[in-house]
């Protein structure tokens, strides 16, 4: 394939990145990585951002914290209060769960209620890609008159 061209399948999973409000020189700190991620959808994000996902271990400043996130990985809202740990101020978390039918789904209402007991509230999902639902947290805004 010819350098800069991208399939409609790429172009997709751009657009996708793009809803969940990913610019282009963001930090994105990874958590949750596992064999069952989808690497179409991490090359994306990489390549929509220009910069390669950080693991874990990062120590610096994220602007986006990424959850892998399945029934099984434990308590969803100690997740999110680790994922808080490194973000940036004005930054968000995108949980990523499995779709609805799917070995390891996690209900809507299990990733309100992390968000809210976080401090955070959601602010839109997308289907992120085949298997994978993206859910974005953010903080509520302050000073509504």
């Amino acid at each position: 394939m010819e350098k800069g061209v991208t399939t409609p399948a790429q172009s997709a999973l751009q657009a996708t990145v793009g809803r969940l409000g990913l610019t282009a020189g963001q930090v994105i700190q990874e958590f949750g990585y596992d064999s069952d991620v989808d690497d179409e959808f991490r090359f994306a994000v990489e390549d929509h951002t220009g910069t390669e996902l950080e693991d874990e271990e990062y120590q610096d400043v994220a602007d986006v914290s990424l959850i892998w996130w399945r029934q099984d990985d434990g308590d969803l809202v100690d997740a999110v209060v680790d994922a808080l740990t490194n973000l940036g101020e004005g930054g968000s978390v995108v949980v990523l769960t499995l779709k609805s039918g799917r070995p390891g789904h996690v209900e809507a209402s299990d990733i309100e209620e992390a968000a809210t007991t976080a401090g955070l509230h959601t602010s839109g999902t997308v289907n992120a890609c085949e298997d994978w639902t993206a859910t974005k947290l953010v903080a509520p805004k302050t000073g509504r008159r």
